[in-house]
């Protein structure tokens, strides 16, 4: 659990543990990382990859057509839950847990392993472009108006390490009919590692009021 929470927030995104699907993908996610973490030539993978093969054979046997899972994962919260950064039930996600913060910011803590590496004992900038798209989003919806991102603007200004703890925050700035003006960090001890800015465009008939465009070419702080 983030250091963040005390347990009063109200959580943006699914929350671990809420659907039995969750404990099967963590101990998946623990599979992927003890697997990263493991010589390439150690004994013990012939035999683990032989009950790996039945645990998938058993896990088949159970699956719906793609077809069935693309539009019924709509259903409810089912499409939240299986984000590929936020959604619990997606083994590819840390999942990054994410809530309401002050002045207008959604914020979440996660600490990512080996299997985001890009740059030796670094997050690769993809995944920290994932992530902050993702966090963007829900600073989107936490405003009460989604869209589908249309730019996404990423400055990297330092390594975002592995192992540790890091924050993703992210904060709507404005509106202008059917735009969303949006921005984001990655803070690590304090120091902002990357920074986003996004234009989100919502679907035709979504147009917001109340606001006009800022400048996004802002400072971060």
């Amino acid at each position: 659990m983030s250091r963040y929470y005390t347990g009063t927030e109200k959580y943006l995104t699914s929350v671990p543990g809420e659907s039995p699907v969750d404990d099967t993908a963590a101990q998946l996610r623990r599979i992927v990382e003890a697997l990263s973490l493991t010589k390439p030539e150690a004994a013990h993978l012939s035999s683990v990859t032989e009950r790996l093969r039945d645990l998938a054979d058993a896990l088949e046997v159970h699956t719906e057509s793609p077809a069935d899972r693309l539009f019924g994962m709509w259903d409810g919260d089912g499409v939240v839950r299986h984000d590929p950064v936020t959604g619990p039930e997606n083994t590819l996600a840390p999942p990054l847990v994410m809530h309401v913060a002050e002045d207008g910011w959604v914020e979440g803590e996660v600490t990512l392993g080996l299997p985001y590496q890009g740059p030796p004992a670094a997050v690769h900038g993809g995944v920290c472009a994932a992530l902050l798209d993702a966090a963007l989003a829900v600073a989107n919806h936490r405003a009460g108006n989604n869209g589908m991102t249309a730019r996404l603007e990423i400055r990297y200004q330092r390594p975002t390490p592995l192992y540790h703890p890091i924050l993703v925050r992210a904060k709507q700035m404005s509106q202008e009919g059917r735009k969303r003006f949006t921005i984001g960090q990655i803070v690590v001890d304090g120091e902002v590692s990357a920074v986003a800015e996004g234009l989100f465009i919502a679907r035709r008939g979504s147009v917001a009021t109340g606001a006009s465009p800022s400048n996004t070419g802002q400072e971060y702080t």
